[in-house]
Order: C-alpha cells, then sequence, then structure tokens
C-alpha cells in the first residue's frame, strides 16, 4: 500500500468536471484507491464519493493506494492534482 499526502491545485476543488475526469482516469486500474478527509474514508473510483467530500483548491490530501499497479496510480494521482 502506498499511503501520499497531495496538496489539491485545482481551481475551485474537485467539483464535477474534475470529479468526472478522476474517475475515467481511475477505471482501468485494479488498485483500491481511498481518500481520507475528516476522518472519513472516500472511494476515489466513485463520482458520489469524490463529490461528497468537498474538496476545495489548498486542501492537503491523504490518498490510500492499493494494488498491484499502485505505483503507477499513485503517480498518475500526483499529476492529477498538481496539473488541474
Amino acid at each position: 500500500m502506498i499511503q501520499k499526502q497531495i496538496e489539491v491545485r485545482i481551481e475551485n476543488g474537485l467539483h464535477a468536471r474534475p470529479a468526472g475526469e478522476l474517475v475515467k482516469l481511475l477505471k482501468p486500474y485494479k488498485s483500491t484507491v481511498h481518500l481520507v478527509k475528516d476522518g472519513k474514508k472516500f472511494n476515489m473510483k466513485s463520482i458520489i464519493h469524490i463529490m461528497s467530500t468537498s474538496v476545495k483548491e489548498g486542501d492537503l490530501l491523504h490518498l490510500e493506494v492499493d494494488g498491484e499497479d499502485e505505483d503507477e496510480v499513485a503517480a498518475k494521482l500526483a499529476s492529477f492534482f498538481q496539473q488541474h
């Protein structure tokens, strides 16, 4: 399992468009991906879960990636949250 802290640099946070892009990005991977915020764990492959996180620009996220392709997924997530 890989655990990462990532600062969100997405203008206006994880609203509908970037949430949809994130789900599409993660869909082909086998690893499970969770975001932990305020003591709650959210499935990052579910747009409903992502939208319920209320993630804003500047938030520091704790991500957990677990599975056979976790290294690639963790790298994709780091890039996603930095470049949007």
